[in-house]
């Protein structure tokens, strides 16, 4: 890699975040803003990076972002294909291939969330590992941005037990962590080439014998789960029970989930509750 292409990193990041509108992310302006683009700290959060690193970057004092980075600017930035894989290049790293297990939000997907912008939604790559969640869902669910390494993987999340606001019954959890592992042994036999995903998968059996169990499980059960409605127990709001449909983007292998209430229902006022609750406290 050339050592200018690699310098080129930073300005390149900085001249498209100055081209691109708030607006067109869900960034609310006031009327005395001067800047016409996205503040360094305003990519920062949509990108799930610190501003300080993304400082850094920008200035050529941080080298050699991970491939995880480079794809979360890209998609923050909106950028067309051939721009995200200019990025790639200039990062020294190669956009994955049709053999890697993709987590690139195409634009048409993008204008879909977009739409869904004041309604809790979380999407997941193939390996079950978080994609992006927007701010209704942080609000409902709780803080995704400070997640790291294998926090970020569904499969872990539910194996290990972490806290979670969505109440299970001990039989709807083991079947929920059931199919999740069933799902990840299909997404391991569908991209064999992955070293990430087998390095996932390496890291999920070392940590934890419930991964392992399911895992070797002669009969894997089936992928539909057979409710559609989960309780979440906010801390604020309480108990909301909602419609919890996940979609599934089979050109691009993603899993978007959204979380509704019918409308007029109790349900469907704490639930807005939580995200006005929740959103304010994220502005803050």
């Amino acid at each position: 890699m050339d050592s200018v292409e690699t310098w080129e990193f930073g300005p390149t990041v900085r001249r498209w975040r100055d081209r691109l509108a708030p607006e067109a992310v869900g960034v609310q302006v006031g009327r005395r803003r001067r800047a016409g683009g996205l503040r360094r700290e305003e990519l920062a959060a949509l990108a799930g990076i610190s501003a300080d690193y993304l400082t850094r970057l920008e200035q050529g004092r941080a080298a050699a972002p991970s491939a995880q980075v480079v794809e979360s600017l890209a998609r923050a930035l909106r950028l067309s294909d051939p721009e995200r894989d200019l990025l790639y290049r200039l990062a020294g790293q190669i956009a994955p291939g049709p053999d890697i297990v993709p987590s690139r939000v195409p634009p048409s997907v993008q204008r879909l969330l977009d739409r869904l912008s004041h309604t809790p939604v979380v999407v997941y790559d193939a390996s079950w590992t978080l994609v992006l969640a927007n701010a209704p869902y942080d609000a409902l669910m709780g803080e995704t941005t400070t997640w790291r390494g294998l926090e970020r993987n569904a499969v872990w999340r539910n194996v290990a037990r972490l806290p979670s606001r969505v109440a299970h019954t001990p039989r709807e959890q083991s079947e929920h962590e059931a199919r999740l592992v069933a799902d990840l042994r299909l997404t391991a036999s569908r991209y064999p080439a992955d070293r990430t995903l087998r390095r996932l998968i390496t890291d999920l059996a070392a940590g934890s014998p419930r991964f392992t169990e399911l895992w070797d499980a002669e009969t894997p059960p089936p992928l539909a789960d057979p409710s559609r409605q989960k309780t979440v127990d906010h801390p604020e709001v309480g108990p909301i029970t909602l419609d919890c449909d996940t979609l599934f983007v089979a050109l691009d292998d993603l899993r978007v989930t959204v979380y509704t209430a019918e409308p007029g229902t109790e349900d469907a006022d704490r639930l807005a509750l939580a995200i006005v609750l929740g959103t304010q406290s994220l502005q803050l």
